[in-house]
């Protein structure tokens, strides 16, 4: 079954984020993964509402994970985790 990554993001740290979103997008290629909604518009209907929400496609909730613990996603990371309040998970599709 595929997956989904979902991420909310506030972004801190415009420039640091960018490096960030650069590494992350390679990554996630690398892994299967495309991006079905990035940055666009949204309605918040329940809960905390963050200014940037992504949605990537992944094949299966291992690919998701594999992406997330690798090499360059790791590397994304550290420039995401002072630039950014997020949260971020994988779920898995019903088709």
């Amino acid at each position: 079954m595929g997956a989904l990554w979902i991420a909310h993001v506030t972004v801190t740290d415009e420039a640091a984020y960018a490096k960030y979103a650069a590494l992350a997008t390679e990554a996630i290629a690398e892994h299967g993964g495309v991006f079905i909604a990035r940055g666009g518009r949204f309605v918040q209907l329940e809960g905390q509402a963050r200014p940037r929400n992504v949605v990537a496609r992944f094949p299966s909730v291992e690919a998701a994970e594999t992406c997330y613990n690798s090499d360059t996603y790791q590397r994304a990371l550290n420039h995401a985790r002072d630039a950014s309040e997020r949260e971020l998970l994988i779920v898995e599709t019903s088709e």
